[in-house]
Parts: C-alpha cells; sequence; structure tokens
C-alpha cells in the first residue's frame, strides 16, 4: 500500500457500505490489472470504485477531495497512450455500471447515453432506428464513449463528418470535490456562456468525470460505397487523393496504406483481396441511393486514370465489410510481426502528405527501423507506426526515442499536431512542451488550477500544478 493506506482503508470501508462490496476493488491482484491500457506504461492504484450513477460518482469525488487522493477515471481501458494510468496510485474510478443508453430520440435526433457505453453498440442501436452517430474509431467494438469524448477521439470518418467533439451536444460531469454540472444540452445550436462542452472533450480526464452525454445524431444515408485501389507507391496515391478532391468529391472517408502495412496485412490475412501495389487508397461514399453508385463509378474511373494497379468497388454492405475488415486490421497486423509498434497518431496540414511520406521513408534509412504508415489520408492524420524489436534493450530503446525524437521534431516544423485522435496520456509528454507555446501552457494551467485546484484528477499528466 502507498502512503495513502491509512485514508484509502477508511474511504474503502464507506464506500463500500453505499456502494456495496462488489463496486469496491481493494484486492491487490484485481487492482492491477486496472493499472493500465494498451500501451505498455502501469501503475497499480490503490483503490477501484465504480459507481452506478452521478450521485456515487459525486461521494468517491468528494471524499477523494476531502483526503487529498488522486482520482482517475477510467473507460474501457483500450487507449493507446497510456492516460488512464494512475501515475500516482490512488483511486481508479471505472464507468463500467455506467453504461446504459438511456433514450434515442427520433425527432430531436440525439441520444444520451452513459459513458461506459461501446461505441459499436451505440451505432447499432441508432442504426436500427434509421439514426447515424458518424464517429468511428477502429476499436469501435471495443472503445466508450466516455473514453471517445476524453480524447476527442475520430476515426476514418472525420472527412466528411469531424471529431467525437462534433457530436457532443451536453455533458453531465462530476467535478473535483464534488459538485455535479451539467453543460450544454440537447438543442443542436446552442450559444449560452462559454463553450464548457469543449473544454472537457479532449481533457483526458483532467478537469471531470463524464456521467452522462447527450450526443447528435444524423439521418441514416440510405446507401454507401466502398472504393478500393492499389498504387506502386505512397507518392502515386497521394498524387490520386489530391486529384480526387480536386475534382470536387467529398467522400466520408479516405484512407492509405504503405507497403510495409500492406505486406502486413496480406501475412496475417492470407485469404484475403488486396490490389496490388505498396500503395493503397480506400474510400467510402455515402447518400443516396443513385448518386452514391454513380460516384462510385466516376471514382473509380478517376483513380484508374491516375495509374492504380487495380480499382475494386463495393456496392453491397457484405461486400463493403470485408474491405473494412481488412483496415480494421491493420494495427493487428502490424503488431502480428513480432516487432514493437510504436503507434504515433500525428497530424500534418494536407499538403505535407507527400513531405510526410517521404521524410518517414528517409528517417527509417537514417534509424534502421521500419516505419509503417497508415490511416487518415484525407484530413492528414497519418498513423505513423516505428517498428522496433527488441524494445526492452536500453539501446535499442535509446535509438528508437531518437527516431521518434526526429517525427515529432518535424511535425512541429511543419506545423502539425503531435496528436489526432489518441490524446498525449503518458506516451507524448515529453514533447508537450514543444507543441505548444509557453503562453497557450500557462493557460492550460490556468484553468486545471481553476477547476481542480488540489491537481487530484489524473495527476502526473500533461498539465501539471506541481
Amino acid at each position: 500500500m502507498s502512503s495513502v493506506s491509512s485514508p484509502i482503508s477508511t474511504i474503502a470501508a464507506e464506500l463500500k457500505k453505499k456502494l456495496g462490496s462488489d463496486n469496491v476493488i481493494s484486492d491487490a491482484g484485481d487492482l492491477a490489472k486496472l493499472g493500465g491500457d494498451k500501451w505498455f506504461a502501469s501503475h497499480q492504484p490503490d483503490l477501484a470504485v465504480f459507481p452506478r450513477n452521478a450521485e456515487e460518482a459525486s461521494l468517491v469525488m468528494r471524499l477523494s477531495h476531502e483526503n487529498d487522493i488522486p482520482v482517475t477515471t477510467r473507460g474501457a481501458g483500450y487507449g493507446y497512450v497510456g492516460g488512464c494510468v494512475p501515475v500516482r496510485g490512488g483511486i481508479v474510478l471505472g464507468v463500467r455500471n455506467l453504461a446504459r443508453i438511456k433514450e434515442i430520440h427520433n425527432t430531436d435526433f440525439v441520444a444520451v447515453v452513459e459513458p461506459g457505453v461501446i461505441t459499436g453498440d451505440l451505432q447499432d442501436a441508432v442504426q436500427a432506428q434509421k439514426l447515424f452517430y458518424p464517429p468511428d474509431p477502429a476499436s469501435l467494438r471495443d472503445c466508450s464513449i466516455g473514453g471517445n469524448i476524453a480524447t476527442n477521439a475520430g476515426g476514418p470518418r472525420c472527412l466528411k463528418y469531424g471529431v467525437t467533439r462534433s457530436y457532443v451536444l451536453g455533458l453531465e460531469v462530476v467535478l473535483p470535490g464534488g459538485d455535479v454540472v451539467r453543460c450544454g444540452g440537447r438543442t443542436h445550436k446552442n450559444k449560452t456562456g462559454f463553450d464548457l462542452v469543449g473544454l472537457f472533450c479532449g481533457s483526458e480526464g483532467l478537469l471531470g468525470v463524464i456521467t452522462e452525454a447527450t450526443l447528435r445524431l444524423l439521418p441514416l444515408p440510405p446507401a454507401r460505397a466502398s472504393v478500393s485501389a492499389g498504387f506502386v507507391d505512397m507518392a502515386a496515391a497521394a498524387k490520386a487523393l489530391q486529384a480526387v478532391f480536386a475534382e470536387g468529391f467529398l467522400p466520408a472517408a479516405l484512407e492509405v496504406a504503405d507497403g510495409f502495412t500492406l505486406n502486413a496485412a496480406r501475412n496475417y490475412k492470407p485469404g484475403a483481396h488486396f490490389p496490388p501495389g505498396d500503395a493503397l487508397l480506400l474510400l467510402d461514399l455515402d447518400g443516396q441511393k443513385e448518386s452514391v453508385m454513380n460516384e462510385a463509378r466516376v471514382l473509380g474511373k478517376l483513380l484508374e486514370s491516375c495509374g492504380s494497379t487495380g480499382v475494386e468497388v463495393a456496392t453491397t454492405e457484405e461486400d463493403r465489410e470485408k474491405i473494412w475488415d481488412l483496415r480494421r486490421a491493420f494495427s493487428q497486423s502490424l503488431k502480428a510481426t513480432g516487432l514493437r509498434k510504436l503507434n504515433e497518431d500525428i497530424v500534418v496540414p494536407r499538403g505535407r502528405l507527400v513531405d510526410l511520406v517521404n521524410f518517414a521513408r528517409d528517417l527509417q534509412g537514417r534509424s534502421g527501423f521500419p516505419i509503417a504508415c497508415f490511416g487518415h489520408a484525407g484530413d492528414g492524420n497519418i498513423h505513423t507506426n516505428i517498428m522496433v524489436g527488441d524494445y526492452d534493450n536500453p539501446e535499442i530503446r535509446a535509438r528508437a526515442d531518437a527516431a521518434l525524437d526526429e517525427l515529432f521534431g518535424q511535425i512541429i516544423a511543419w506545423e502539425g499536431a503531435i496528436t489526432g485522435e489518441h490524446g498525449i496520456g503518458l506516451a507524448k509528454m515529453r514533447w508537450w512542451d514543444k507543441a505548444l507555446s509557453v503562453e497557450n501552457r500557462a493557460l492550460h494551467q490556468r484553468i486545471k488550477q481553476a477547476v481542480d485546484p488540489k491537481n487530484l484528477l489524473n495527476p502526473g499528466k500533461f498539465v501539471s500544478l506541481d
């Protein structure tokens, strides 16, 4: 136990009385499983609590505030940057019991959900009512709405529809000390006061605990089509991408993958069909059936004219899912190579895509590490993965860290962003000071100081009051 074991024991006893012993975990073995996410860092908390409503979450926050005990909120534990690692111990506040879809309203076009709802489950539920929730991170079958809001998650459809923040109309948030505040509402326009909803979206659990979200829905597009096109290399694919935009198309999604990623996927899914070549463009279209089918045909011909090595147009849901299952498998395919995948969700201005591809190729040569690039080419959010063998070897790890420093240094020089959807967490903290100006970071600290003056919410992350 840590130095806070005495107040922790007292709090644990009180919470077990109020919440039930099944919702309060103090066993060391069970706590160890709640100390990390999909990144490699982990730290065991002193206590884990699973409230069932805002009132119980408020009690946890009040007790933590009175006893100066840190609280780290945990969603599905599917983040990639160590965002939910309780680096200073204390309490993990899990949202597994806050997993209800409270309402889907067909005429208001909203869904009211708790933070533990799995993103894919929400999409299925609203689609059954011919409604549409666009945000679609690749881990949608595993990640939670609360985690999506905390990191302002994206996904392939960001190009046309925007990120999670674009779909959060209202929030119920428990603040440090236990106060419960409602921000925004269920209207699709609201300019009453500051944009507090936007403030909490992407705050990575540093400002409050989300216990309910009101989400904007859209009408479900009646038709969809996907177009898959191979190219000889990433430069050719990037030129084709520019041609798509130049012709006035705005696909729902526009994804890209390089040769290393494709070869890993071919080995991981040997029976699957991939167009020939060392680069892939994947486009998704949606809308009315006649217009979608026509656009798919025109796009297919356009990509052929751009030198594609093979174009496939999928107009049925079954064929579309086959294509997108391959896209969603890219991350697992790279992991299956046996190399450690240092997954960086950097973003460059859209016009820098070819520059990024060339930089990654040159960095691969200088560092000696394979570099796999895939992701959301349409908005410049390319997952640039440095593939490392024996990462636990100090010498190799130092070389990998040097390569990461080069990558992030160039991204910042291009006025890009060090994270597009995963968040800062622990993984990107060492570039935080370079990514934003002194004045910008000071403003972050003033906001943190105002909302969480004791620095109890997810401490040790990118905004520190120490």
